[in-house]
């Protein structure tokens, strides 16, 4: 939006030396630590630390005086934070979107650099400071391949150009395994990458821009520490609108979603597996959200992924992607993957109805660590087929995923799980059917060791279980 202009000094003859004339780094830090001493109680005073501003000057704060023309204005990359979108969450007229704007022209992006605006600093809201604080740790990603292209966003990792964003954003929802990618930054540069790995199963993947040393890493909240009713707030472009600050609250946590993947893995996964058969109508259709509004892809791929996800009404629409949902410090608690939009497959468009979908920061930490070390990342396998128990045969007095079938060897095999064994908790983490477990399960490293809660003839127990390695 535009920036507003700021008053010039008024002319004086007096020989005191003027007031010293604030730069936008100093602003920066008014802003934040008034948005910060607004949190505390009245009777207390604010933490100091907190209200400094940083010691290592960012790309931003660098070019101060450039931006300070024009009231107080901090960079933020184009698409920058949010939402991320890919797949279908469907029934009762709710549908899952993707939502990168892909078409099937490539996507042109401006070079301008996009800002948070802060014209009134003592009046600096949480928001306001969240907004400044994440500006130069996402990105724009632009994707082409031939004829097609779209663009998305990204959360910084490292200072040497490392960044997280979605599998569905650098594969054009699968449509490419080598694309064109390039990189925005807030400060307006931009800068060749290419991908280190992908992980379909999780939708998320790692790009490495070229010869940089000098972005901003994201900080990262652990969000197995979140509450619902937590502050969420989501900065992008939707519609192209650069720049955008939508706030809004943790609705729900451990949700399971299941979604269409850009890039899934052929065939059975070898136990706890829920993809519909070749033949099976999905309730979760997949949808390449294109700026004409047609489901170009809607049949493309009818394999589906199970996410573990974080639920946010935050206002996530049509053109974020991979990007960063962050909670009142301005720590990334979630990379965001989907929004449920009222309405029906048969096609349409429709925004944000607040119910918004993340991928945990914790779960995105550990695949991203795992791709940028090894190129890929692990998932873990129970070795069970599993059913809702409104689909099992039998009856049961609790909900959960009721098992079908043991694979020989397998985890649950090994652990001494059994055909007809209802399970309800994962970690503590309760199991309502099989979307729930699937999704809870891929979350874990291949090796790793979850507890499971199950019933077996009325009475409940936990039984350790080390997981096997999905195959993909």
């Amino acid at each position: 939006m535009p920036e507003t202009p700021e008053s010039a000094d008024s002319p004086t003859t007096e020989p005191t030396p003027k007031p010293a004339r604030s730069t936008a780094a100093e602003k920066r830090a008014a802003a934040i630590a008034a948005a910060q001493a607004a949190q505390a109680p009245a009777a207390q005073a604010p933490a100091a630390p907190a209200a400094q501003a940083p010691a290592a000057p960012t790309a931003a704060q660098q070019a101060g005086p450039a931006f300070a023309k024009r009231g107080v204005s901090i960079p933020v990359a184009a698409a920058i934070a949010v939402a991320a979108l890919v797949g279908g969450v469907s029934g009762a007229g709710v549908s899952l979107w993707a939502v990168s704007l892909n078409d099937d022209e490539p996507s042109q992006s401006t070079s301008a650099p996009n800002t948070v605006t802060v014209n009134n600093p003592d009046d600096a809201t949480t928001i306001t400071a969240v907004a400044v604080k994440a500006a130069d740790s996402v990105v724009t990603i632009s994707v082409k391949s031939g004829k097609q292209g779209g663009t998305g966003s990204g959360v910084v990792l490292s200072k040497d150009g490392y960044v997280l964003t979605n599998t569905h954003v650098v594969t054009l929802d699968g449509a490419t395994s080598s694309p064109t990618v390039q990189v925005q930054t807030s400060d307006g540069r931009l800068l060749d990458a290419e991908i280190v790995g992908t992980d379909p199963i999780a939708d998320l993947a790692v790009i490495k821009v070229k010869d940089v040393d000098n972005l901003a890493p994201a900080t990262f909240a652990d969000s197995a520490k979140l509450n619902v009713g937590d502050r969420a707030i989501a900065i992008g472009a939707p519609l192209g609108l650069a720049g955008t600050v939508t706030d809004g609250i943790v609705s729900s946590l451990n949700r399971s979603i299941q979604i269409a993947s850009s890039a899934a893995p052929d065939g059975s996964d070898g136990g706890d597996n829920n993809n519909p058969a070749p033949q099976e109508q999905s309730p979760f259709d997949f949808w390449q959200f294109n700026e004409n509004g047609s489901d170009a892809n809607a049949s493309a791929s009818k394999s589906t992924i199970s996410l573990a996800v974080i639920q946010t009404d935050a206002a996530i629409n049509p053109g974020n992607s991979g990007g960063a949902l962050l909670d009142a410090e301005g720590n990334v608690i979630g990379i965001n993957v989907a929004i449920a939009s009222a309405g029906s497959n048969g096609g349409g468009q429709s925004g944000s109805i607040g119910v918004g979908f993340a991928i945990p920061s914790n779960l995105a930490q550990r695949v991203a660590n795992e791709i940028i070390e090894t190129g890929s990342a692990t998932h873990g396998l129970l070795g069970a087929s599993v059913l809702d128990v409104t689909e099992a045969e039998g009856s049961s007095d609790v909900v959960g995923a009721s098992i079908q079938e043991v694979v020989a060897g397998g985890a649950a095999d090994k652990a001494g799980l059994e055909v007809g064994d209802v399970i309800t908790g994962v970690d503590g983490i309760h199991i309502t059917g099989k979307t729930d477990l699937t999704a809870q399960v891929r979350a874990l490293a291949a090796g790793s060791t979850a507890t499971i809660t199950y019933v077996r003839d009325g009475k409940s127990a936990d039984v350790d279980v080390t997981l096997g390695t999905l195959k993909v």
